[in-house]
Order: structure tokens, then C-alpha cells, then sequence
């Protein structure tokens, strides 16, 4: 598949998938990306500010290595849904290195004034990724809010409802293994984390592509389901995000 003309001007770091969009992760690019960081020199004028943080995330995804982060153009489509429904909890499936996370969080705290009551799960499967995530959110100054969880997400969900540290849920974030979008929203809902008039949204649902997720929430009677566009970085390939609310 070849890129927009231009777009790997713009962004060298996806030279390496010029012929097909084959983009890898989990290869040590998150570790490079931990250091880049803490070597940056303004890293005091970055230090306890999201916005900066995300923003030299998609500095180094651009520049050195592409990051299989959510990016800002589709973030800042949730963070608008995040100021008008203003959520309390989110749970995100799939953590990564932490900047939807830091990018959420600070959205919440905006839209709600202070970071009390506040909460983000975050759920990753990777324990050296998350552990990237933790310093990345720490740095951001975002702890208070968000708390990394490492393991499958659906056993660690479940743990986190017995536990009783999840018992509602305003905000589900899936952007974890497309395959198992439907089975994880299927695990919300038998925990009885989800009520009426809450909010699922799914990434990734155009590309790579989550079929069966956007087939299984538009047919059910229980959602009321719509696409919203976006872009995978600016400039480049369109994607869409899937809004889902629990009727």
C-alpha cells in the first residue's frame, strides 16, 4: 500500500513501510522513546505537563519511529467527547506507553476543574510497556488519576469489579487487539460495569479494522452506535473511531 504523496516527508519514521502499512511495536522503539524523553532538553518545561508530553510523543513518532499510540487528531475527537459527557471512570483497554491515557486524563481533569473523583484504568497486558506507561504518567503529573494495570485486561477487570475498586464505569476506551473488542465489551457488560447513557468507544475500527465489533454494537438493541472520522496522524490515512452508548 503506498502513502499520500508527500506524507513520508512529513513523517520519516514510516519510510520503512512505504510498500505496505505494516507498522511493528514491541521491538524496543518504547524504550527508545522513555529515553529520548528524559534526555530532552527541556525536559523541565515538559515535566508535569500532558500536553507537552503527547506532544513530543507524536514529535518522536513522526521523526524516529511510529507509535502505535491513539495520535493527536483522533485524541482530540475523544477529548471533545470527553468535555460535553464529562466522565468520572474510564477504563482503557490496552495502555501502551501511556498517552491516551495522559491525553484523557487531562481532558477529564479540564472538563471537571480539579482531579477529584477522577479515575482512569488502564489496562495493559505488557509488564515492561507498562512499566514505560507508569513513568510516562508519573511525569505527566497524572498519577492522582490514572492507575496502570498490568495483565489481561479481562481477568484484571474482573479482579479490579471483585476488588470492589470498579463497580461503575462512565468511559470505555478499547484500543487493545481488535479481535477482541467484542468479547471485552461483552465482559463489561455481564460485570455490570456499563449503565445507561454510558460511552464505549473503539479505535481502530477502519484500519486495521474491526468488523465484527462495528457489525455486533450497530444490530444490538442495547447500543446506539455511530462512526466518527479521524486520522491515524495528521495528513495521513483516514480511520474512524466507533462512539457506542449503552441504551
Amino acid at each position: 500500500m503506498s502513502f499520500p504523496e508527500g506524507l513520508t516527508t512529513r513523517y520519516p519514521s514510516l519510510l520503512p513501510f512505504a510498500d505496505i502499512y505494516d507498522v511493528e511495536s514491541h521491538d524496543g522503539r518504547e524504550i527508545t522513546l522513555l529515553k529520548c524523553i528524559y534526555a530532552h532538553p527541556d525536559l523541565d518545561k515538559i515535566r508535569n505537563s500532558p500536553s507537552e508530553i503527547c506532544r513530543v510523543m507524536d514529535e518522536f513518532a513522526a521523526k524516529q519511529d511510529f507509535l502505535i499510540n491513539i495520535g493527536s487528531d483522533k485524541g482530540d475527537k475523544v477529548r471533545q467527547i470527553i468535555e460535553k459527557e464529562k466522565p468520572t471512570v474510564l477504563v482503557e483497554f490496552g495502555g501502551y506507553v501511556g498517552y491516551s491515557a495522559i491525553f484523557f486524563a487531562d481532558a477529564m481533569r479540564r472538563a471537571a476543574g480539579s482531579a477529584d473523583g477522577l479515575r482512569i484504568w488502564s489496562l495493559e497486558f505488557d509488564p515492561l510497556i507498562a512499566s514505560i506507561a507508569m513513568n510516562l504518567i508519573e511525569l505527566a503529573g497524572l498519577s492522582d488519576v490514572v492507575k496502570v494495570v498490568v495483565g489481561p485486561a479481562a481477568d484484571s477487570l474482573e479482579r479490579l469489579k471483585k476488588e470492589g475498586k470498579v463497580t461503575d464505569v462512565d468511559f470505555v476506551f478499547l484500543d487493545h487487539c481488535e479481535e477482541l473488542y467484542v468479547q471485552d465489551l461483552k465482559v463489561c457488560l455481564d460485570l455490570g460495569l456499563l449503565k445507561s447513557g454510558s460511552l464505549v468507544v473503539a479505535d481502530n475500527v477502519v484500519r486495521p479494522g474491526a468488523p465484527a465489533y462495528r457489525e455486533y454494537v450497530r444490530q444490538s438493541e442495547k447500543f446506539e452506535s455511530w462512526g466518527v472520522k479521524g486520522l491515524i496522524m495528521p495528513g495521513s490515512f483516514e480511520d474512524e473511531l466507533e462512539v457506542t452508548r449503552i441504551k
